[in-house]
């Protein structure tokens, strides 16, 4: 699929309100790594942002943050809260497996992006974190349990995500995950990664 064409079939989720994914708010997860002090200020990316709640946080919180979507009406709505709020970051329309950047990043901020994307892109998209991140940085991660096939969003199956994220690459700071529940019914497993 052509970048045109993937940016017409995310736009067409969005406007026609298909996203499963957004919970319309921050992420509890978040606030506990934030609040527990296991995520500090630096420079951070958000994979896949659509509306950006996340992104007014962390930047109002002093981060550095880079976000990036594909749906130019994500991206818009980002913007304008952005400016709503008198506050800036570094926004940024694209497919994330074709964009490219030199700038490393000290944290990856993943919860809607991996379970948005086809399973088969699942490991590009592990090689781009891996690129995109300082050795030593960490993507704080939200795997979504569907529980059903097909997607968006897609089930993102414990096993196939410790193939995915391999030690001697990752350090996982633990197998089990906080269950994260969320507004769909469904549920999130948080983990942090470490890239070694």
């Amino acid at each position: 699929m052509d970048d045109q064409t993937l940016h017409d079939d995310w736009e067409t989720r969005y406007q026609n309100g298909q996203t499963g994914w957004d919970r319309g708010q921050i992420s509890p997860a978040l606030r506990h790594w934030l609040n527990t002090n296991d995520l500090k200020p630096g420079k951070i990316l958000v994979p896949g942002c659509g509306q950006g709640y996340e992104v007014i946080e962390l930047v109002k919180l002093g981060f550095d943050v880079t976000a990036i979507d594909i749906a130019s009406s994500a991206i818009e709505s980002l913007k304008s809260k952005l400016n709503e709020e008198n506050i800036s970051a570094n926004v940024i329309q694209a497919d994330l497996l074709t964009w490219k950047t030199k700038k490393r990043f000290d944290n990856i901020y993943e919860q809607t992006c991996i379970c948005a994307l086809n399973p088969d892109q699942w490991s590009a998209y592990e090689n781009k974190l891996h690129q995109w991140i300082k050795s030593g940085g960490k993507v704080f991660a939200l795997f979504m349990q569907t529980h059903r096939s097909g997607g968006p969003p897609f089930h993102c199956d414990m096993g196939e995500m410790e193939q995915l994220f391999p030690d001697g690459r990752w350090n996982w700071n633990s197998r089990s995950g906080d269950r994260i529940s969320h507004p769909s019914g469904w549920e999130e497993l948080a983990f942090i990664l470490e890239k070694i």
